[in-house]
């Protein structure tokens, strides 16, 4: 597995400004040529600018998988006929929701999304149609914000340090995975916050440290 260390627009947070899946990284407009070749060399995926609004917390306000891309009502139907527009072969819609920083409320891979409890039956309908995935309704150590919080690819996830035995035993039979708690950034619990993970590659915070690292790499099947 490819992991580096990197910026996004001066923060250490960098999973607020993309959301990948193993084909594409979802990127804001106007990032430097030299982030996304890092991006695209680590996640092997191409880099794709979008709208969404006028905000570059692209992850912050969507959630990617292979099948489709939930994006925050903070968008509009132009930005989203824009992303249709490029032809990438999946769904693309807005989940109309009081719960819109998407990317901290859902948890997402191609088999499954664990979601903010807070979001209601048909929200709950809307996510797993545009993921084409099941979809679950948990908190992770606490918090609501699993996205947030949490790691999860197709072959690995990581789980913030606050979670219980109990619900690394939960989060180990949903997700099939045995799952590694750890932190980002130098003790942060925003550990999806901090990160940007696919099959291929993972990208963490500067702050983050080298334990922190690679534990993440073996949370995610990494060597």
């Amino acid at each position: 597995m490819e992991a580096a260390k990197c910026q996004m627009n001066g923060s250490d947070y960098i999973g607020a400004f993309a959301t990948t899946t193993d084909k594409y990284t979802f990127v804001p407009f106007g990032l430097p040529d030299k982030t996304r070749l890092l991006i695209e060399k680590t996640l092997k995926t191409a880099c794709i600018s979008i709208p969404i609004s006028s905000t570059d917390l692209i992850g912050l306000f969507s959630r990617a998988n292979s099948n489709g891309i939930a994006i925050s009502d903070i968008a509009s139907e132009d930005d989203v006929r824009r992303i249709r527009d490029l032809n990438l072969g999946i769904n693309v819609e807005i989940i109309k929701s009081n719960i819109n920083a998407l990317g901290n409320a859902i948890l997402a891979n191609d088999r499954i999304a664990i979601i903010d409890p807070e979001y209601t039956e048909i929200e709950s309908k809307q996510i797993q149609d545009v993921l084409g995935v099941e979809v679950i309704r948990a908190e992770i150590g606490g918090f609501k914000t699993v996205g947030a919080t949490n790691i999860l690819t197709n072959v690995g996830c990581a789980m913030n340090n606050h979670g219980t035995d109990k619900e690394k035993s939960e989060l180990d039979k949903m997700t099939g995975f045995d799952c590694t708690r750890t932190t980002a950034n130098k003790g942060s619990l925003s550990i999806g916050l901090a990160s940007i993970a696919n099959t291929n590659g993972l990208l963490v915070g500067d702050e983050t440290t080298g334990f922190e690292m690679n534990r993440i790499i073996e949370a995610l099947g990494g060597d």
